[in-house]
């Protein structure tokens, strides 16, 4: 049975945890779910640790990032972090981040950590499923999670 982890925070201003739990589910319904919330995005590295040495096949990070530097630089810590527990771990980890600056408007930041999430997990769930080709057929399709699609250049 495939596991799939997921790690959200109490610093996001949506639910991310709960729309990637639901989609996972819904791609992959026999599929083990784990859920784990940190307070910050620089404790999500260690949670994705923590849930692939336990077992899951891969894990989606859900973060949220302030629009100050200093919040800024907190979410590179992070990034950096989640690269070293792939790399220690040999699995992926989807970092899902939503920056507080992409959006003038909260509903459209909403709409964008939704579209984000939903597009990423369904990554995630084609990664650990089908393997490492599951999204060769996307490549250079110019595919975004949480805008539209950009579309490839001819």
């Amino acid at each position: 049975m495939r596991k799939y982890g997921v790690v959200d925070t109490t610093f996001s201003r949506v639910d991310m945890g709960s729309i990637a739990v639901k989609t996972i589910r819904a791609e992959d319904p026999d599929a083990e779910i784990v859920r784990y919330t940190v307070p910050g995005i620089k404790d999500l590295p260690v949670a994705a640790k923590r849930l692939l040495e336990e077992g899951c096949d891969g894990v989606i990070t859900l973060g949220w990032v302030g629009k100050s530097m200093l919040d800024k630089y907190s979410y590179l810590a992070a990034s950096i972090g989640l690269i070293m527990a792939q790399l220690l771990t040999s699995k992926h980890i989807i970092d899902v981040t939503v920056h507080e600056d992409e959006a003038e408007d909260e509903e459209k930041l909403k709409e964008i950590a939704i579209d984000r999430v939903k597009k990423h997990a369904i990554n995630l769930v084609k990664l650990v499923r089908d393997g490492r080709t599951a999204l060769t057929p996307y490549a250079g399709k110019g595919l975004r999670q949480g805008y539209e699609h950009a579309g490839p250049i001819d």
